[in-house]
């Protein structure tokens, strides 16, 4: 851990408080003037102690006192915004509403509304989910799909589950919280790209190893993959299934440098990288350049592995690059157990503006892409989906679901479970909860036990609301979701489901012939299974503007 030594200023008003109340009670005693001082001072120190020795609040340990007047504010905020400022639904990035249900359900209180939607239910773009008059009952909400079915060892997970955050990204306080919660709720903590550090391991969850570009945990000195070491940690009992990252949601495309001071002992051991060096993720991999190569690498891993699921996530880019991973499947007969699709909405610790709101497919489109390509190449059966961009609720899951996802994580959602406040200063070390820092004297803060058990709440009780949705909708399994379940008002007067909204294709379409659809009729012909190169009228596009 990183060691200071400066006082830190957050403590000010503790610190001015204690000395008034030293300074103000003997002139009190000596001048007979009153106590009226002393007695302020003595109630704002008896809330600053009480503030540093609790353990529900990180925030008011990080801010004995301070923290108060936000927490005052906070309680008004409904009142604030309803006359001056916003509703509760506007998402910037998150809604009140949004982050308020994830409090709720973290810490197990009453999570009902009163009075009616605050929604505009005839505004364009508002969706709903079809119900039936023969809802069904069902036993549990313990709902899992298994992935890998045709591996060793194949692995049933949860519906809903932990993404990628990095211990480097987060606290060591945060990773242990998130890990034992994952634990006793049965569902999997992906470990993002910084690898598995002591903080995964200590609590026994079930980890999805991420493997990006720097090869952190399974790396030579040189930053190239090691075989050897990789399969040192993918046969660990915890690790149950792997992840290679090609892209991420909020950043495709951009590689990442975590400078040489912020690469504590912890954070080296963990990832296998020296202190004293930057801690390089570069933008592309090195053990693969083209298709055939990346089905050959994931192949190599999954016998590494003993036998494993093995995967990878990607946020969707050009088409011709996803149709050219496809068709070298196709080609060599090996197959991803699962694929992870990244939406450009997705959450990220920093990134350059342009890349957080200009790059990258969202969600919607990017899983439909995957989902269509895969049937239409007759490979879907084998290969299961992993969803991941703003997903904080039962129906966030059961929209992913309908779209053809078979399981969905979060990573911000866990985040607001921990406590996160949407501070947005998750760059800056500073992070007021504790979750998104390095600062010990910031991360201790956060109570492990107490905010593990949130996070087990915030999973259980948002499955038990998919549960009560598909029992509203007569389903027994959120497997049963489709597009006919899903409803988006287009206009003031005309609504769709997501059965005639979108384009679904047929099984096999794509080994027939045309499919009517201008992304797969133009690219898909042209996309080869050695190269990521754009096609041959792309290339000849770029030499010109005369389109």
């Amino acid at each position: 851990m990183v060691k200071t030594t400066t006082f830190p200023f957050r403590y000010s008003a503790y610190a001015i408080s204690i000395a008034g109340l030293v300074i103000s009670l003997p002139i009190a005693l000596w001048a007979g003037t009153g106590f009226i001082f002393p007695v302020i001072f003595a109630v704002l120190t008896g809330i600053g102690t009480r503030d540093l020795l609790q353990r529900k609040r990180t925030v008011s340990r990080n801010y004995p006192i301070m923290a108060n007047f936000r927490y005052l504010l906070e309680s008004i905020g409904p009142e604030i915004r309803q006359y001056f400022i916003q509703s509760d639904t506007d998402e910037q990035p998150f809604s009140r509403e949004q982050r308020t249900i994830v409090y709720q359900r973290a810490k197990g209180v009453l999570d009902k509304r009163p009075f009616g939607s605050q929604l505009s239910m005839y505004e364009e773009g508002f969706e709903w989910m079809n119900h039936s008059l023969t809802p069904t009952k069902l036993a549990n909400s313990d709902f899992r799909v298994v992935i890998g079915k045709n591996c060793k060892k194949p692995y049933s997970a949860s519906v809903f589950n932990i993404s990628a955050m990095s211990f480097g990204s987060l606290s060591a306080n945060a990773i242990l919280s998130l890990n034992a919660g994952a634990k006793k709720g049965g569902f999997y903590h992906d470990t993002g790209e910084g690898s598995i550090s002591r903080y995964h391991k200590e609590p026994g969850g079930d980890l999805v190893w991420e493997i990006g570009s720097g090869y952190f945990g399974c790396r030579n000195p040189d930053g190239t993959f090691s075989p050897e070491k990789f399969q040192e940690n993918a046969r660990l009992d915890q690790v149950k299934m792997i992840e290679v990252k090609l892209s991420q949601g909020a950043k495709p495309g951009h590689g990442g440098i975590l400078p040489a001071e912020k690469v504590t002992a912890e954070i080296a051991e963990a990832r296998g990288v020296p202190m004293g060096e930057d801690c390089v993720s570069p933008s592309s991999h090195s053990a693969f350049s083209t298709p055939i190569e990346l089905i050959e690498f994931i192949d190599q891993l999954r016998e590494l592995s003993g036998g494993k699921p093995v995967g990878f996530k990607l946020a969707i880019g050009h088409p011709w690059e996803w149709f050219a991973i496809v068709k070298a499947m196709l080609k060599t007969g090996k197959k991803p157990d699962f694929i992870v699709v990244d939406g450009g909405e997705g959450g990220t610790g920093a990134a350059p503006l342009e890349f957080i709101n200009r790059i990258g497919m969202p969600l919607t489109e990017a899983l439909l892409l995957v989902h269509n390509t895969l049937v239409g190449a007759n490979l879907r059966d084998d290969i299961a989906i992993g969803a991941a961009g703003k997903i904080t609720s039962a129906f966030n899951i059961a929209r992913t679901l309908a779209m053809g996802a078979d399981w969905c994580n979060a990573a911000r959602g866990y985040m607001f479970a921990l406590g996160c406040i949407q501070a947005l200063n998750c760059h800056t070390g500073r992070c007021p909860s504790g979750v998104a820092t390095q600062d010990p004297r910031r991360g201790n803060k956060l109570d492990v036990p107490l905010k593990s058990e949130r996070v087990y709440n915030f999973h259980c009780k948002t499955l038990e609301a998919l549960q009560n949705l598909l029992e509203a909708s007569g389903l027994n399994h959120p497997s049963e979701l489709g597009p006919e379940h899903i409803v988006r008002r287009v206009s003031k007067t005309e609504v769709h489901t997501y059965l005639d909204l979108f384009h679904f294709l047929e099984p096999g379409i794509l080994l027939e012939g045309e499919t009517g659809l201008a992304v797969f009729d133009k690219y898909w012909k042209c996309a080869q299974p050695n190269t990521f190169e754009p096609p041959e009228f792309i290339l000849k596009l770029r030499e010109t503007k005369l389109r």
